[in-house]
């Protein structure tokens, strides 16, 4: 079968398939659909290696709240109507997961349908159109960010509510995005200076396993500033080597993470801690800083120094109480767990626990 990219034909699944069998069974029923639950094909990155797992004709259905209680004939309709096959492709699944297996006699479909603001709820924790607010987007891992408001919108016949949900979530409000970054500069403070210090005790390995976690810390910070959701690791240096401007840091990062010695290692890595750090200045959040590298205390090894980068972008930061809070930032930036940042309640739990101002919480 040729490759079809999971976007073009979900959108052909929904305007060939899926929106004439609403017309004939349901006709008059206002509903949104698109593609925006997970996957490669949602930020555009599937190839035909996508399609042994997970992958097929698919999508969601999206109905209002008035219209929940017609959900079960809907699905039922889609049960008795849906094609075993699309484009050569089998739109029936068997097995586990999402989808499972393609199995053109398989008895599941890839749409699936729901409450437009159950939906929300379930995916993020909280629905975008009451609003959002900072304690949303702080407990709200970027990669599901990078889901919603990625994908394809393929008809919302819903008043355009999917449309302005997802137009809520597509950036940082200012003051938002200046607590990011400084978290993620915070981090890069934190261990910028131990490559240096294991290389100097002999501990080669243990300076490259540093150097790696620093490297995978700038690139989720480059695309912050470059307003892009960073992605879950997969697809994190593909996306990080798109933006304008990040050959040079690409490069430099591959000379950090090369098999040369720790001056080679450590040329690279301050060179794409500069590098960043001036797309810090540039984003107008805050007064340039113009950090270069400098010596770290009287130890015979470069650092940015990034913890001024950082109090400079606190320092911005207009709202007392999110800029009183400890620099931790999004929940993806202080966990790292995939069965915690895959459920919006499980992550929402865990940036409820941590302490807040004692004048507010945001």
């Amino acid at each position: 079968m040729t490759f079809v990219a999971g976007l073009t034909l979900g959108r052909r699944f929904h305007d060939e398939v899926l929106a004439p069998i609403l017309r004939r069974r349901l006709p008059g029923l206002r509903y949104a659909a698109g593609l925006l639950d997970g996957g490669s094909e949602l930020l555009g990155l599937d190839t035909p290696r996508s399609t042994d797992h997970d992958w097929g004709p698919r999508g969601q259905l999206f109905v209002a709240a008035s219209d929940a209680a017609r959900i079960p004939h809907l699905s039922a309709a889609l049960d008795a109507d849906l094609p075993a096959e699309f484009l050569g492709w089998p739109a029936r699944f068997t097995g586990t997961g999402r989808l499972g297996v393609a199995d053109r006699a398989g008895s599941r479909h890839g749409v699936t349908i729901h409450e437009l603001g159950g939906w929300w709820r379930d995916r993020l924790g909280f629905d975008p159109a009451a609003g959002v607010a900072t304690a949303d987007w702080l407990a709200t891992p970027t990669q599901r960010l990078a889901e919603v408001t990625g994908g394809e919108v393929f008809h919302d016949d819903l008043d355009g509510a999917l449309t302005r949900a997802r137009a809520a979530l597509v950036w940082y409000p200012d003051d938002v995005w200046r607590h990011v970054l400084a978290a993620a500069w915070t981090r890069v403070a934190q261990a910028e200076h131990l490559p240096g210090r294991c290389a100097e005790t002999g501990d080669d390995l243990g300076s490259r396993v540093v150097t790696a976690g620093l490297a995978r810390d700038l690139m989720r910070l480059g695309l912050l500033l470059r307003r892009r959701w960073p992605p879950y690791d997969k697809w994190l240096g593909t996306l990080f080597a798109r933006l304008p401007g990040a050959a040079p840091v690409v490069a430099a990062l591959a000379d950090a993470l090369g098999p040369g010695d720790w001056r080679q290692r450590e040329d690279g890595l301050v060179r794409a801690l500069a590098a960043v750090a001036a797309w810090t200045d540039d984003t107008g959040l805050v007064a340039p800083v113009r950090a270069r590298p400098r010596p770290f205390h009287g130890r015979p090894f470069l650092v940015l120094d990034a913890g001024r980068v950082a109090a400079a972008l606190r320092a911005a930061i207009a709202d007392p109480a999110l800029r009183e809070r400890p620099p931790l930032g999004a929940v993806d930036q202080y966990v790292d767990s995939v069965d915690l940042l895959t459920h919006a309640h499980r992550a929402r739990r865990i940036a409820a626990a941590l302490p807040v101002p004692a004048d507010g919480a945001t």
